[in-house]
C-alpha cells in the first residue's frame, strides 16, 4: 500500500541498498526503478576495503571508543564524529550530518520522509536522520531487508 500524499525516500547506500562496498546489483536496480514509478528517492552514502575490514576485525568497539576519544578531545571545536561505513570514521562540521539534506527538501511540501539506514545506533552515521523528528526512520540489516520493508510499505 503506497502512502499518502508526496513522499520522498532516502537510503544509505552500504548495507542498505548494496553489500557492503559493493554496486547496485541488476536486481536491486529493477526493484528501485520499480519504487521510482511510485516515489521519488534519494540515495545518500558512498573499492573495496576488505583487507583494512580484516585488518580491523570486527569489533565495532574500536571505533566506537576512537569517536568518544576524540569526542572529547575536540569538545567544543564544532566538531561531529560518528562511526562511518565499514571501517571508517565520519568527521564534519557540527549539524552537517545527513539531516543537511533535510533542508534542501523542506520546502518541497513532503507529506513523509523515510529514511533507511544500518548505522542507526548512537554514534552510528545514520544516527541524527534516522531519529530527527521530520523523517520515519528504518534501521536495516541488508538489501533484502530494506527492500522487504519497502515492498511492504509501498508495493
Amino acid at each position: 500500500m503506497a502512502a499518502p500524499g508526496p513522499v520522498l525516500c532516502l537510503f544509505d547506500i552500504d548495507g542498505t541498498l548494496t553489500a557492503p562496498r559493493q554496486k547496485i546489483t541488476k536486481e536491486m536496480d529493477a526493484f528501485l526503478q520499480k519504487l521510482r514509478q511510485k516515489l521519488k528517492i534519494g540515495v545518500v552514502g558512498g573499492s573495496d576495503f576488505e583487507k583494512v575490514r580484516e585488518q580491523l576485525g570486527d569489533d565495532e568497539n574500536i571505533r566506537q571508543k576512537f569517536v568518544t576519544d576524540l569526542q572529547k578531545t575536540f569538545e567544543g571545536k564544532g566538531l561531529t564524529f560518528s562511526i562511518g561505513g565499514q571501517i571508517s570514521l565520519d568527521v564534519f562540521p557540527n549539524g552537517w550530518d545527513k539531516r543537511y539534506c533535510l533542508k534542501l527538501v523542506e520546502n518541497d511540501s513532503y507529506k513523509t520522509i523515510y529514511f533507511f539506514g544500518d548505522k542507526t545506533m548512537p554514534g552510528g552515521n545514520d544516527y541524527e536522520i534516522y531519529t530527527d523528528s521530520r523523517t520515519v526512520g528504518y534501521a536495516v540489516t541488508s538489501p533484502k531487508d530494506t527492500q522487504r520493508i519497502c515492498e511492504e510499505l509501498f508495493l
